[in-house]
């Protein structure tokens, strides 16, 4: 990430100051962020989530209501807009509506100068391909391959079917969106499955480039889920670091949730293993409300004595640039220079 955040720096910066530009191969990224959530519904029923709601036990949010939302969010450093979403069942008859919502969601925000980013579950080819339109980059947490997990937390999670979910990452590389993906640790899987999972990722992104991040998340109990797992042991977070950053491409980023660390020295040492991004900074985790987001000033204070930068970012990094269309190529470029010059909005 030290291209990233070189990228982030004023010409006359990387020109005058090679000493701040080596303090750069010690830097972490985050992105200041918001999350807006069309539905909370979820024909999936994983039992260790904190998310969800049966079908038709939530009032979708409207765009008129977004809208009045994500402009009170101008001059206020939010860049990326993830509409996170519940899913609803490819056969169900709001489906299309639902798919609909979404996409003007995301084409509002990025008429009010945010940058999209959508993790809605499984999708068809060809929302996919409509939502690489009006989104930065896109999303989808792999979890786990082995398909041992449908007989206990995704009993009831049909869109959990692992060929499912790498298929949706071959067509996030087919159709070139930059791409996060991620391992959810900790709900009845082994180490062996964690370098299954970490494997499949690097074969897919060697074929299409586009895997951007991997997020490495611990399960962590929160007060609605139906599981009664025990939380992922925070201190075996390095060892899953240390393997997932030899197994996947030097390219591809390791992102840790900074709220999910009961022991702050641990985020240092998966740091120093090779983890380099805290994910979204937002007011609260959609996915962990229990769990609150640190402010940004606060990471920074922390890591700064300990020799770590903290650099914004976007959703989207600079390698993937060229395959936007406009006006998201525009966008993106305005926002990169905002970065470099401290500004809160391009």
């Amino acid at each position: 990430m030290g291209t990233a955040c070189r990228a982030s720096l004023p010409t006359t910066v990387t020109t005058i100051a090679p000493l701040l530009l080596m303090s750069l191969d010690r830097a972490v990224t985050y992105s200041p962020a918001y999350t807006l959530v069309p539905t909370y519904e979820c024909f999936n029923r994983c039992t260790y989530c904190n998310f969800r709601v049966d079908p038709g036990q939530d009032n979708w949010i409207t765009v008129d209501t977004a809208d009045r939302l994500l402009r009170s969010l101008q001059n206020k450093g939010i860049i990326e807009i993830l509409i996170l979403s519940g899913e609803v069942h490819p056969n169900h008859p709001r489906r299309s509506a639902w798919f609909q919502r979404i996409y003007d969601l995301c084409e509002q925000a990025l008429k009010l100068g945010f940058l999209p980013h959508t993790n809605a579950g499984i999708l068809q080819f060809e929302e996919m391909a409509r939502l690489k339109t009006v989104n930065a980059s896109m999303g989808l947490m792999l979890e786990q391959i082995t398909p041992a997990l449908l007989d206990s937390v995704h009993r009831y999670a049909p869109s959990k079917v692992p060929s499912l979910r790498l298929q949706q990452l071959e067509w996030a590389g087919e159709l070139q969106i930059p791409f996060t993906t991620g391992l959810l640790l900790g709900i009845g899987e082994t180490e062996r499955d964690w370098i299954e999972t970490l494997d499949a990722i690097a074969q897919v992104h060697q074929r299409w480039g586009h895997i951007q991040e991997v997020i490495l998340q611990p399960h962590s109990p929160g007060t609605t889920q139906s599981w009664q797992g025990h939380p992922f042991p925070i201190e075996n977070l390095v060892q899953v670091v240390t393997i997932a950053r030899h197994s996947l491409p030097p390219d591809i980023t390791l992102q840790i949730p900074p709220n999910l660390f009961s022991n702050l020295q641990i985020l240092l040492d998966c740091l120093e293993a090779g983890a380099r991004d805290l994910g979204g900074i937002s007011p609260k985790d959609e996915v962990n409300p229990d769990y609150p987001h640190p402010r940004h000033d606060a990471l920074r204070s922390f890591l700064h004595p300990v020799k770590w930068q903290l650099c914004p970012r976007l959703p989207i990094y600079p390698q993937y640039d060229h395959w936007l269309a406009e006006p998201l190529q525009s966008t993106v470029s305005q926002w990169r220079l905002a970065i470099q010059t401290g500004a809160r909005r391009p």
